[in-house]
């Protein structure tokens, strides 16, 4: 598969859109273990798509079972250059409603440190840069596709990733509202660093389900409030999709594809052969 793809990695419903032809369900074992579940190509409108879940149809996976690693790995393999994340989020401003669409452009990393977020070690060292961690141009692009879907939708923001898979405590909410974060999440932060390591574009499309613990006037986060959410905007996410990957088509390539340029810092006669095999498809022509 060597044209460029688009890839959703999402829930339930995000990969069988309707339209979707020539599909294909494709399992595959990576250097770093399974994917989440197989992956779903296709195409839209004549745009090559890659859906993966998350969690595993079904939502077998906790936050931090996710093998990471594989699923951004996997992903490269199938020739995705711009990931489309979408994932459901606790609000942490009154003006981010349940049902609001929020693009994130900067995290808080509230993890405990036991999920693997990188693809180097083993003889190999490497520092990429993630000031800014999210691509601006697709962010941009699917903001700019949630308002023209008709979704109440807020540009901008910082994403708190916390290990889970309990909710926050309301004393750790008040806390995150604090730091002056948007939204909390569980999941986005290590896919995001992972993804540039891999040197492809990631943009979030943020589902705000609830306002976490914190709000006063409303009740505290539970899951069944979470899936009524949802189920209610499984439509709007995919027609924001839709109209994102029109524009994305089109759009020019960014840094994101030479993020790793200058990032590996091992001399490469220290490097062992094993390992330069395992990341020749990520960061090959650095090696």
């Amino acid at each position: 598969m060597s044209i460029p793809a688009i890839g959703v990695i999402g829930g339930s419903g995000l990969y069988d859109m309707e339209g979707l032809e020539q599909v294909e369900r494709i399992t595959m074992e990576t250097p770093f273990g399974a994917p989440s579940d197989e992956f779903v190509t296709g195409m839209l409108n004549g745009v090559k798509m890659v859906f993966l879940p998350r969690h595993g149809r079904g939502h077998r996976l906790l936050p931090s079972e996710v093998n990471y690693r594989a699923n951004i790995y996997g992903m490269k393999l199938l020739g995705v250059r711009r990931i489309i994340s979408v994932s459901a989020v606790g609000s942490l401003k009154d003006a981010i409603a349940p049902g609001h669409i929020v693009i994130p452009d900067q995290f808080v990393d509230r993890t405990k440190g036991i999920r693997k977020d990188t693809f180097f070690g083993d003889g190999i060292v490497a520092h990429v840069g993630f000031a800014d961690p999210v691509c601006d141009d697709l962010s941009g692009v699917l903001a700019a596709a949630a308002r023209k879907a008709g979704a109440t939708t807020h540009q901008g923001g910082a994403y708190i990733c916390m290990e889970g898979p309990a909710f926050s405590t309301r004393a750790e909410s008040f806390s995150y509202l604090a730091l002056g974060a948007s939204v909390i999440g569980m999941t986005n932060l290590t896919e995001a660093k992972l993804a540039r390591e891999a040197e492809i574009c990631y943009g979030i499309i943020a589902l705000s389900t609830d306002y976490d613990c914190w709000h006063e006037s409303h009740d505290d986060v539970t899951v069944e409030a979470i899936i009524q959410i949802i189920h209610q905007n499984v439509a709007m996410a995919k027609s924001i999709i839709r109209h994102a990957v029109a524009e994305i088509s089109v759009t020019p390539p960014c840094a994101c594809g030479s993020a790793m340029q200058y990032a590996i810092i091992t001399d490469r006669s220290y490097i062992p052969e094993a390992t330069k095999k395992k990341l020749a498809p990520l960061v090959g022509k650095y090696l």
